[in-house]
């Protein structure tokens, strides 16, 4: 029985982006590891089959104490397992995942390119020295891997550029999928226009932005709400404070909704969704909200101008143009021709691009290949 190893920042978010392609590894004969840092998911996985191992692992930090008990934890883990296959998943993971796969000689290594983060979105002496750094490692990581799974070609160009990939090991495969029966088309509410940003509120995901967008809006309009849903991230440097957010609550001029467990039932309560991001792999929230029939805005960034097909079934603004922004929530707000066939169109790109079991079949091909 072959032994596949994913890698993943934490368990969450295994769950939220890789759990069907696991559980379809089981059911090809794998035996399935996972080593990610554990919030309280674990008996979760282990229900299904999923050999857990504890990550010790900070998403965000780059502490040289913290970094190397990092690697300690994955060496004693590969070593442990002995994986015919590591998936890599995520930058942290991807990286030091690899590079100590790749010293203990495993066979097949994988990985798979979600975004590559902040250092290649800032500016400044400090970011140039740290993104010369990075793509180093990107360039020791990534030698003699079978496969790199990117989900947009502005990934793909940057690695490509530094020298870490070679035209061989490109794969895409266009977002992480959702469950199309799960997914079901609903008709937008009838009162007040519901726009809605879904994400982990976080600076880079463009909050600041919607909420001065929704400021704008508020002082013209009465009938459109601004919603925010999703919580701050306080072990992310570039999480919104709970006490901004309260703050723009308080003020009225948006609405905060906290964490959605039901993200179906959530968007069906919104006429337009939007995603402001700076940068992104391949935002799950835009595919949800295509999935689920809604019109989209978003920027027209590397990663969200992939997950929409602009003017079909979604509109694109600059990056953090508030003016923009709002701009455009106003003109779909006005035009429910126009928002009715972005969202129509959307649903037919989720079922042509989307779709969990093309994602999973997609994976499975790679894990199988001779």
């Amino acid at each position: 029985m072959k032994k596949l190893l994913f890698i993943v920042n934490v368990d969450w978010f295994f769950i939220s982006h890789r759990l069907p392609i696991a559980l379809s590894a089981l059911k090809q004969g794998f035996e399935v590891h996972i080593a990610c840092a554990l919030t309280d998911k674990r008996e979760m996985l282990e229900k299904y089959g999923i050999i857990v191992h504890p990550l010790e692992l900070s998403r965000s930090g780059v502490g040289l104490f913290s970094e190397l008990k990092t690697l300690n934890s994955l060496y004693s883990i590969i070593s442990s397992v002995q994986p015919d296959l590591t998936h890599c998943v995520t930058i942290k993971p991807v990286l030091y995942g690899n590079i100590i796969a790749r010293f203990l000689k495993t066979s097949v290594r994988i990985s798979s390119i979600s975004g590559l983060g902040y250092v290649f979105i800032a500016n400044g002496f400090k970011a140039k020295l740290f993104r010369f750094f990075i793509s180093s490692l990107y360039k020791l990581a990534l030698k003699n891997s079978q496969a790199v799974i990117f989900q947009n070609s502005s990934d793909r160009d940057v690695l490509k550029d530094l020298g870490a990939l070679k035209e061989e090991q490109e794969v895409f495969i266009r977002g992480s999928g959702v469950d199309l029966n799960q997914y079901s088309v609903t008709r937008e509410p009838a009162d007040d226009m519901v726009v809605m940003l879904i994400a982990r509120l976080l600076i880079d995901k463009g909050v600041n932005e919607f909420a001065q967008a929704a400021k704008i809006i508020s002082s013209q309009r009465s009938d459109i709400r601004m919603v925010l849903v999703g919580d701050a991230d306080l072990e992310n440097p570039k999480s919104i404070s709970p006490v901004q957010i309260r703050k723009w609550a308080d003020t009225g001029i948006l609405e905060h909704w906290g964490y959605s467990h039901d993200v179906v039932r959530t968007i069906a309560q919104s006429n337009i969704m939007v995603l402001p991001s700076y940068r992104e792999g391949l935002p799950k929230s835009l595919v949800e909200a295509a999935a689920c029939g809604r019109a989209v805005i978003t920027t027209d960034v590397p990663g969200c101008r992939d997950a929409i097909e602009p003017n079909e079934t979604g509109l694109l603004v600059p990056s953090k143009s508030t003016e923009e922004l709002a701009e455009a929530i106003i003109k779909l707000a006005d035009n429910e021709p126009l928002r009715h066939e972005l969202a129509s169109n959307g649903r037919k790109l989720a079922e042509s691009e989307f779709d969990i079991n093309n994602v999973v079949a997609k994976h499975i091909e790679i894990y199988t290949r001779k």
